[in-house]
């Protein structure tokens, strides 16, 4: 397994009218753990698409939400990766507030395109030898 860990601050553009996190930017918090796990692999979503050639389209998404997210919360993004991909890169997401209450939690499923066919492809060894060693 791989665990990544990111904070976020809730900015008042991001809540509706009763002061609660909108449901509809969790996936924007999703989407910045999911970065930051690539990144502390030593990779970027940037050179997977741009040099490798392979970008990841989310074809799935399941949220639970638990508790409200409010205006200026600091909010920690705990992303993991239970299963070496293959087809898929599934995450795991957590998302806790400042007194370490989970706010809601998300399955993430994304597959892997080639940038000029769009067709799928599997899951590119750039990526696949960078989060394997996190299994042994």
């Amino acid at each position: 397994m791989h665990l990544s860990e990111t904070n976020v601050r809730v900015r008042y553009s991001e809540t509706d009218k009763m002061g609660y996190l909108y449901h509809g930017n969790y996936a924007q918090y999703y989407e910045l753990g999911r970065v930051e796990m690539i990144r502390s692999l030593g990779l970027t979503y940037k050179e997977l698409e741009d040099k490798i050639g392979v970008g990841m389209p989310v074809v799935y998404m399941e949220t639970r939400y638990i508790r409200p997210a409010f205006y200026d919360d600091l909010l920690t993004i705990k992303t993991k990766v239970k299963k070496i991909p293959d087809d898929y890169l599934r995450f795991h997401v957590e998302i806790f507030n400042e007194k370490g209450k989970l706010i809601c939690g998300a399955k993430v499923k994304l597959c892997f395109i080639d940038m000029n066919t769009m067709k799928r492809v599997k899951c590119p060894d750039a990526l696949k030898s960078k989060i394997t060693p996190h299994f042994q």
